[in-house]
């Protein structure tokens, strides 16, 4: 069974996202994703200081099996990228939940809410 921590918030595309007491949102892949993916080899971060829109694809994650489309579940500027996966990528495999992806500050709070809660998760990953 996925593992759907019940403080997060998903996006459709199956990334993760944290709303940080400062406002900012941490956002990694699901476990269901990783586990989708295999073992991740390779992950292209986004462009710190750059601006995304919801949805748009930011970062990349290879894996033995693929690549995939990380994309933001908020709109916003990237203010930090998890450098300790450069070279350990396959990380996110063994905890997906504790080992982000990317820190984003975002321009439309209210976006985070319009993400899946765990329980709607469920039901699309179930």
């Amino acid at each position: 069974m996925t593992n759907i921590p019940i403080s997060l918030r998903y996006a459709e595309t199956h990334e993760w996202a944290r709303r940080e007491s400062d406002g900012t949102v941490t956002v990694g892949v699901s476990d269901h994703a990783q586990d989708s993916l295999g073992e991740i080899v390779v992950i292209e971060f986004p462009l710190v200081g750059h601006e995304y829109r919801a949805g748009d694809p930011v970062a990349v994650v290879e894996s033995s099996k693929s690549a995939s489309d990380v994309h933001a579940p908020v709109s916003g500027f990237v203010i930090a990228i998890n450098t300790d996966l450069i070279n350990r990528p396959s990380d996110v495999n063994v905890r997906p939940y504790e080992h982000w992806l990317f820190k984003i500050n975002p321009t439309d709070l209210d976006e985070y809410y319009l993400l899946l809660t765990p329980e709607d998760y469920a039901v699309k990953t179930g």
